[in-house]
């Protein structure tokens, strides 16, 4: 990219850096340090401002970047990321979103450990969360490397590896000293940025086109090399068997996995009510869903005038479809109207990464202060002190993630976050709905739901493609490929519901009627929740 790219990208993303830095500082000054300010943002947010909160944390660079990459390298097998994301919402809209609220306080483990006991169930939550939000993580730091790569040209991996520590520092400030309330309005300033940016471009590509649909697809379908095959099942996961269950595999962890994703169930924490949590729910999936429906335009577009081709010469797994496309929207490399909108669209990118991690932060270092720390306290750990330890650990996860994001460089941003939902729908999703709707559930039933699926989803990550033996994997040059799915979930989310009901019928300890009642009770009326 030319110097005018650069300095007007960076301009712009200083300016939204000083503006949330902005935020932060002054929410600091005001805040009174308590945990409920720090983890739930003291619950003063309204329905439209937590549903753009929402929409902000869960649109991620996954989905502006890699969604957008998928669809314009493989046609209608990328879409299934974008249905696969909004359908979820619908999960946590029915099954989530007021039940969690009325249930917990702060963190999953809340909601868990309402009739168990608690210190078992608070580490393995609290440890499947950190796992979780570390795999999320990842992804967001590999979308920034993208962008720096494309923006300096491609000329050299120090500036990228800089430019992915800085977006870790800034997370880590934004979350040290802002904790939830400065999150949240990071997120909402960047949820309308990232909204605005996706309807002028949308415009703009249909635009192009006269407004003729037929004429993008079948333009897009005669530059991606396959013909009528890019508009039909099956060119990315079509070609045997293996590549089907993986399919299968990866709808299964984008609808279920939403729905225990850390950062977007202490969301419903911030609002007073449990009515105002589902209306932030409705909120979020009339935003969203306008957001995926134009990403199928902007892939379909960037197929249509960039090409796969020139898409894969700058990032071969498309994760550069977006800047690509703006910058020829706007007349091309060396015009005005192409540099101003590449920049814009750039900022926005870095904008969304920023934001997203130091969502995905928060509910990591409340996992590790909350639940983890607070256990190995026995339950006697201060307020204050919990935060401290929350401020610390947002330290070393951001240190985590920086160095992993660094090792998975080269792989699809939207691949790595679906990995990251068949963990959670693995791990997550089998305890919180036995823990809602199972009578009978008991503490030995919660352990090995989580570590049932936990352990397997992970081991089977580790033994698969996605880490050796092939040449887009993390290791190419060593083959321990013994799995032959790029997504676990389809074993290892059954595998988690199997555990937790075969820890539950083994165990000698007596269900807690009494406590179930009450959970019941509190999760479908309200009544004594926080």
């Amino acid at each position: 990219m030319t110097g005018h790219h650069q300095t007007l990208t960076f301009g712009l993303f200083s300016v939204f850096v000083v503006v949330t830095l902005a935020i932060t500082t002054w929410v600091s000054r005001h805040r009174r340090g308590s945990a409920e300010e720090f983890y739930a943002g003291g619950r003063l947010f309204s329905p439209m401002e937590n549903g753009f909160a929402l929409a902000g944390d869960y649109v991620s660079a996954a989905s502006f970047l890699g969604v957008t990459g998928l669809i314009a390298l493989f046609g209608y097998d990328g879409l299934l990321y974008a249905v696969g994301f909004l359908v979820a919402w619908l999960v946590v809209l029915f099954l989530v979103a007021e039940l969690v609220r009325n249930c917990g306080r702060f963190t999953l483990a809340d909601v868990i450990a309402a009739r168990m006991s608690e210190r078992p169930v608070r580490i393995a939550a609290g440890t499947s969360s950190v796992t979780v939000s570390v795999l999320y993580l990842v992804a967001q730091m590999v979308g920034a490397g993208s962008l720096v790569a494309l923006l300096l040209g491609r000329t050299g991996e120090a500036a990228q590896a800089w430019t992915v520590i800085g977006v870790g520092a800034l997370m880590v400030i934004y979350v040290s000293l802002g904790g939830m309330r400065a999150t949240t309005w990071i997120q909402i300033v960047k949820a309308v940025l990232l909204l605005s940016g996706t309807v002028a471009l949308t415009v703009l590509v249909l635009v192009r086109f006269h407004g003729d649909i037929d004429r993008m697809l079948l333009t897009a379908a005669e530059r991606s090399g396959h013909g009528k095959a890019f508009l039909a099942p099956g060119l990315k996961y079509g070609g045997d068997w293996t590549a089907r269950l993986d399919f299968i595999s990866l709808g299964l962890a984008l609808v279920l996995g939403t729905a225990g994703l850390p950062h977007i169930l202490s969301r419903f924490y911030t609002v007073p009510t449990a009515r105002a949590a589902r209306r932030s729910t409705v909120w979020s999936i009339g935003l969203i869903g306008g957001f995926y429906l134009m990403t199928i335009v902007l892939g379909l577009g960037a197929a249509a005038i960039v090409g796969p081709e020139a898409l894969r010469r700058s990032n071969a797994a498309g994760n550069t479809a977006v800047p690509l496309l703006a910058l020829d929207l706007g007349g091309g490399a060396d015009s005005t109207g192409g540099t101003v909108l590449f920049a814009v669209v750039a900022a926005v990118a870095f904008a969304t990464i920023l934001a997203v991690v130091a969502g995905i932060t928060l509910a990591s270092s409340a996992s590790v202060a909350h639940d983890l720390y607070a256990s190995l306290r026995r339950g006697r750990a201060e307020p204050r002190s919990e935060v401290t330890v929350a401020r610390a650990a947002a330290v070393g996860i951001g240190v985590v993630a920086i160095a992993l994001g660094l090792l998975a460089r080269d792989l699809n941003v939207a691949f790595l976050v679906g990995l990251a939902f068949a963990v959670a729908a693995s791990a997550n999703l089998p305890v919180l709905l036995y823990s809602l709707f199972w009578r009978g559930f008991t503490t030995r039933g919660a352990v090995w739901a989580v570590y049932g699926g936990l352990i397997p989803a992970l081991g089977l990550v580790a033994l698969s493609p996605v880490v050796s033996g092939s040449p887009g994997s993390l290791f190419p040059d060593v083959d321990f490929q013994y799995f032959p799915l790029q997504n676990p979930g389809i074993v290892s989310i059954p595998l988690g519901f199997l555990a937790g009901w075969l820890g539950t019928v083994t165990s000698a300890e007596a269900p807690d009627e009494a406590g179930y009642a009450e959970t019941e009770v509190r999760s479908l009326t309200g009544a004594g929740a926080v």
